[in-house]
């Protein structure tokens, strides 16, 4: 099937990418010239595992392209999916303008009927909107204003480091439509992804745009749930860990994304929960529950910070902190609405320097800083070590967890290790005589 996938940012590539792998025909179109020669060359601009070799081998195929050329785009495809960013705005709610940009350049230059599949995260109605955005341009067009089109949701349920997977290997693919013609285009597309079992779920546009919000927003509330609960074990004098485990038994509860820590971020969670407060709002609905998981959310990404102030006196001035870990999960160099970022600017509010070391996110991090006498990227876990007044664990990259304790003793002007993730058990660093602090224990 011929495709065209409007959008080359984490989404947009990653369907592309795995389209083609499939045997779909895919012309990728965006707007920024760098970004699509970078492409052509093989030159993956985002880290996610897999999606490099995938990409080459696809352009080597001829199965993938890519241009700045929207017209183009428009008459390759037969589906087209939008795969723009929807940034939040200063209210919360998601901006839609890239989202409508392509729906217009779509009716601006179709000359035959197209499937119009929304890809990004959008509230819910914006199907309404997109379909309205191709209408007008058509209207335009005089002799071509009779073409038909049909639109659909089809969100997606990728998570940053196992995309390909979540992918080639989806759990659900949820499709938005009242058209049956749209519905079997469709279901011809993801053919090839649900050989094994029936992975598709049909249902109407409305309710496909909010299976996604309602998808991240249930993730975001029980990662502030868990948080809740550690800060109440710290209050009781209780494990946080032997408490996740007691309920994580429990089937109906489950042990996926009840990990206590430094609270959520990236490209979804955060925009997605203030995206859907500013629309329950919006409809004059007050969203207690999601009001409570964003501020929980924010409140959490001080803690580390609250223990690293109170251990020292409140006086950090002149001292150095290591860093392991930049990016807000791992396997991502993504650091949107990280919780480093949080730690490190109240840090060097406080007159801290930062000596840090993540395996991917180190040039997204001079990117966002540029150059700091404050700020101090390593090449290693280890030399970020060197002459720091404590270890602060932000991430929890693989190669942190066995860590050579004795190093950190030898490395750290003063034995201090400050855990946002629970890696190391609270009786071998006291055992080794390193001062551990960690969360909800």
């Amino acid at each position: 099937m011929r495709i065209t996938v409007f959008g080359v940012g984490y989404v947009g590539l990653v369907q592309a990418a795995c389209l083609s792998e499939v045997g779909h025909n895919v012309v990728c179109v965006d707007v920024d010239e760098e970004k699509i020669n970078r492409l052509k060359d093989g030159d993956i601009p985002i880290y996610e595992p897999g999606l490099e070799s995938i990409v080459k081998e696809n352009i080597g195929a001829g199965r993938l392209t890519f241009t700045t050329e929207a017209e183009v785009g428009v008459n390759h495809g037969k589906v087209h999916f939008i795969a723009v960013g929807t940034p939040s705005q200063e209210d919360g709610s998601a901006d839609l303008k890239f989202v409508l940009s392509v729906a217009e350049t779509i009716g601006r230059h179709m000359q035959d009927h197209k499937f119009v599949a929304t890809k990004s995260t959008v509230p819910v109605g914006t199907a309404d909107k997109v379909k309205a955005a191709i209408g007008e341009a058509l209207a335009g067009r005089g002799d071509k204003s009779q073409l038909t089109f049909d639109v659909i949701s089809n969100p997606e349920f990728l998570k940053e480091g196992a995309a390909i997977a979540d992918c080639m290997k989806p759990d659900r693919i949820v499709i938005g439509t009242d058209s049956e013609e749209a519905e079997e285009v469709m279901r011809e597309l993801y053919a090839p992804f649900s050989r094994n079992h029936e992975k598709i779920i049909m249902m109407d546009v409305r309710s496909a745009e909010l299976t996604k919000y309602a998808a991240n927003c249930m993730l975001a509330t029980k990662i502030s749930f868990m948080n809740e609960m550690a800060n109440l074990a710290e209050i009781f004098d209780a494990d946080i860990e032997m408490v996740r485990k007691g309920i994580g038994s429990d089937p109906r509860i489950g042990y996926h994304f009840i990990y206590p820590g430094l609270g959520y971020g990236g490209s979804c969670f955060p925009k997605d929960v203030r995206a859907l407060i500013h629309a329950a709002k919006a409809n004059e609905f007050q969203p207690t529950i999601l009001d409570a998981v964003e501020q929980r959310n924010n409140s959490q990404k001080k803690v580390l910070f609250d223990k690293i102030q109170k251990h020292f006196g409140g006086d950090l001035a002149g001292k150095t902190f290591a860093f392991w870990g930049l990016s807000f999960k791992p396997n991502t160099d993504d650091m949107r609405e990280a919780p480093s970022r949080v730690l490190m600017e109240a840090l060097w509010d406080a007159g801290a320097k930062v000596n840090a070391y993540d395996p991917e996110a180190m040039r997204e991090c001079q990117k966002i800083y540029g150059n700091r006498d404050d700020l101090n990227l390593v090449g290693t876990k280890e030399a970020a070590l060197k002459n720091a007044d404590g270890l602060v664990v932000v991430t929890e990259w693989k190669e942190f967890r066995a860590p050579d304790y004795e190093l950190i003793k030898e490395c750290l002007n003063v034995p201090v290790v400050f855990d946002g993730r629970n890696l190391y058990a609270p009786g071998l660093m006291k055992k080794r005589g390193i001062t551990y602090y960690s969360v909800g224990r």
